[in-house]
C-alpha cells in the first residue's frame, strides 16, 4: 500500500515563508508526475505545481514567481517552497503522486496526502 504524508504547514504573516514536503511510501517501483493542490474553505481543490519524473514543472498563474516545487526522485518525496505568502494563499495543501506503479503490479495509480493547513495571517 502505497502512503503519502505531507508536512511543514503551519502560521505565517504576509510576506513570509515555509516549505511544504511530501514523502511517498510503500513498495513504489516509479512515481510519474508529483503534484501540489490546495484547498481554501468554501473553494474547490485547486492545482498549484505539477513536477515530472524528468524535473520539468508548471505552476498555477496566482503562484509563479513566489512557489517553488523540487523533487527527490531517490527518496520519493517532493517539495514546495512558498515565498511571499499572501492571506490567499491560506488553504490546506495537498500533495498528489501520479500513476504510482509498485513491485509485482504494474498498473498505476494515483494517490493523495491527508493535506497540511497553510494560514497566512497577520
Amino acid at each position: 500500500q502505497v502512503q503519502l504524508m505531507e508536512s511543514g504547514g503551519g502560521l505565517v504573516q504576509p510576506g513570509g515563508s515555509l516549505r511544504l514536503s511530501c514523502a511517498a511510501s510503500g513498495s513504489i517501483f516509479s512515481i510519474n508526475a508529483m503534484d501540489w493542490y490546495r484547498q481554501a474553505p468554501g473553494k474547490q481543490r485547486e492545482l498549484v505545481a505539477v513536477i515530472t519524473s524528468r524535473g520539468v514543472t508548471d505552476y498555477a498563474d496566482s503562484v509563479k514567481g513566489r512557489f517553488t516545487i523540487s523533487r527527490d526522485n531517490a527518496e520519493n518525496k517532493v517539495y514546495l517552497q512558498l515565498n511571499n505568502l499572501k492571506p490567499e494563499d491560506t488553504a490546506v495543501y495537498y500533495c498528489k503522486a501520479e500513476r504510482v506503479i509498485v513491485q509485482g503490479d504494474w498498473r498505476g495509480y494515483d494517490y493523495w496526502g491527508q493535506g497540511t493547513q497553510v494560514t497566512v495571517s497577520s
